[in-house]
């Protein structure tokens, strides 16, 4: 399975006030691991870069004087991304202003879902976290993701950034990672109504049968550790490290 991870910096919010792709910056996922391959082009805009937008990505004109205009290298691009799956924070700006950018050079087939399928994290990070901040920032600080060398937003670091919260995101290691709110597991996801059982004194124990994994259970377990060692560290590896945990 092939992913790209893709993210733009443009002159400011809106293609309806004429606002240009001036960054694009995408990493590739290949069965959720990142290959080494990226994608990373700044762009000549011929027009002016809103002050705000600016204060975003710290990107100027004079900074893009003699780079390319999109419609020279939207030829590389779309065959970067053939046949690929997108990941993209909010997708619909993203998607808007590609499609914005090849109807402007009036290409052939300016519909993006022509040339990939596109996931949007925002909304996967609503349905996983209702009701909470989502920003890529937000979700970076959530996943324990290592944000500290991004002073300013940019597309490949916000691309790799991405990369990290996606596989952390869908790697299944949610339920491990600590409250981001309270520091802590509360009580709650502990206790009786989350179908815990309630201990009083030190002296009780349950008695337990244990029955070993065969051969075929590790295989598979060690996949899927395999899997969440793709996003980052593996909070499991942590854990064996420390040995069992002990009442």
């Amino acid at each position: 399975m092939r992913q790209i991870v893709l993210d733009t910096e443009t002159t400011g919010l809106s293609t309806a006030q004429g606002h240009r792709i001036i960054e694009i910056g995408c990493v590739e996922l290949v069965n959720r691991r990142l290959t080494g391959r990226e994608y990373h082009r700044f762009m000549n805009p011929d027009r002016g870069i809103d002050e705000g937008a600016e204060r975003v990505h710290g990107i100027s004109l004079a900074d893009l004087e003699n780079e390319p205009r999109f419609h020279e290298i939207a030829d590389e691009l779309l065959d970067f991304l053939r046949d690929a799956e997108l990941i993209i924070h909010n997708a619909e700006f993203d998607v808007g202003f590609l499609e914005h950018e090849l109807t402007l050079m009036k290409h052939p087939e300016p519909s993006i879902t022509s040339h990939a399928s596109v996931l949007d994290t925002l909304s996967l990070a609503r349905k996983l976290h209702p009701g909470q901040r989502n920003s890529l920032d937000a979700l970076c600080k959530r996943y324990e993701i290592d944000a500290s060398k991004r002073d300013v937003h940019g597309a490949l670091i916000d691309s790799e950034l991405l990369a990290n919260v996606y596989l952390a995101m869908t790697g299944g290691q949610t339920a491990l990672l600590l409250h981001e709110d309270a520091g802590d597991i509360r009580e709650a996801d502990t206790g009786p109504e989350r179908g815990g059982s309630e201990l009083s004194g030190s002296d009780e124990r349950l008695s337990l049968v244990v029955v070993q994994a065969d051969s075929e259970e590790c295989k598979a377990h060690e996949s899927l550790l395999e899997r969440l060692r793709a996003g980052g560290e593996c909070v499991w590896d942590k854990v064996s490290a420390e040995g069992p945990i002990r009442s």
